[in-house]
């Protein structure tokens, strides 16, 4: 698939077939994930009359950025071999490597155009995951933070010097809050379910030195839906980006929240997506001149992720 013209108003869209070639076999986060979004896609008809990128690998240095030297000479050194598992969720295969700078570059490509103003959002829709990767460790179905990668991008490319991540992932984004603990630049706030996997993210976490308060963490009972997800937004999400008022706004963007994904215990709808959707490009729009950028992260019912990256994307388009 390649670059071609779109509406104006359209999201842009980053895809890469490649992004299948990271081979996790029967896990959770399979390449079939990819597959299910290009069908609910297609069936959409979303790839039509719309801007679709096509990602490059990201530059080693802004991995480096991010990650150790270490982190990345682990899984660089693990697919070379043929593939390994980095810990009990988190397999390299002998193409791994090679996707996730792929990933972390198609995270990087929808910043770049927003940035230029190719287009007035943009959805990486790329694999793996990110969020769960720490400065020093792989981990959780994640082998680069890709959108915390996109954030340092935006930092060092754009002399950014206020950027929101919205997290709303069904699991804490703990390498991105990681990343950016000590910082005052990036503003880290993540709803999910709590006590669960990774065990991190209590209210009482805020960051550290020159961060302090730059961490918002929302940790929610499991059983939320709709209606908790709705307050949190209108009561501490929305507040926290108005006072931040961020020059771009990044979502890590998981649908494992929803009813019927097999990995917890959340009771969010398909059209609450689009709520999710509405609300951050809403507060765009009045705070940083509509830069928004949305990085995929988890969902894994199939039906339930590509159904809801359609109604995300169609929320955002207006509808």
């Amino acid at each position: 698939m390649s670059e071609h013209d779109s509406r104006s108003d359209c999201t842009a869209i980053v895809w890469s077939d490649e992004y299948q070639d990271h081979d996790t076999g029967s896990h959770p986060e399979s390449r079939e994930r990819i597959g299910a979004i290009s069908r609910a896609l297609r069936a959409a008809g979303m790839f039509d009359d719309r801007l679709v990128l096509t990602p490059e690998p990201a530059a080693l240095d802004a991995i480096l950025a991010v990650h150790s030297p270490e982190v990345v000479e682990l899984v660089q050194r693990a697919a070379s071999q043929g593939g390994a598992w980095l810990d009990p969720d988190t397999f390299v295969s002998s193409r791994s490597y090679d996707v996730a700078l792929l990933a972390a570059g198609g995270a990087c490509r929808a910043v770049d155009a927003v940035m230029q103003g190719e287009a007035p959002r943009a959805f990486a829709l790329v694999r793996p995951p990110g969020h769960h990767a720490e400065p020093e460790q792989a981990m959780g179905f994640c082998l680069f933070n890709n959108i915390a990668v996109a954030a340092e991008h935006a930092i060092n490319t754009y002399a950014l010097d206020r950027i929101a991540i919205v997290d709303w992932d069904v699991h804490h984004g703990n390498g991105t809050q990681a990343a950016f603990w000590r910082s005052s630049q990036v503003l880290c706030i993540s709803l999910h379910q709590y006590p669960f996997y990774p065990g991190t993210g209590s209210s009482a976490e805020r960051g550290a030195g020159n961060g302090e308060g730059y961490t918002l963490n929302i940790p929610l009972r499991a059983g939320s839906g709709d209606a908790v997800y709705a307050s949190m937004f209108a009561e501490q999400v929305l507040p926290a980006l108005e006072a931040f008022a961020p020059r771009l706004i990044l979502v890590s963007a998981g649908y494992d929240p929803h009813a019927d994904d097999p990995l917890a215990l959340m009771r969010v709808s398909t059209a609450a997506f689009g709520d999710f959707a509405r609300a951050v490009n809403d507060a765009a729009m009045r705070l940083c001149d509509g830069r928004l950028v949305l990085v995929l992260e988890g969902g894994y019912n199939l039906d339930a992720l590509g159904e809801g990256v359609v109604e995300t994307i169609r929320a955002l388009d207006g509808g």
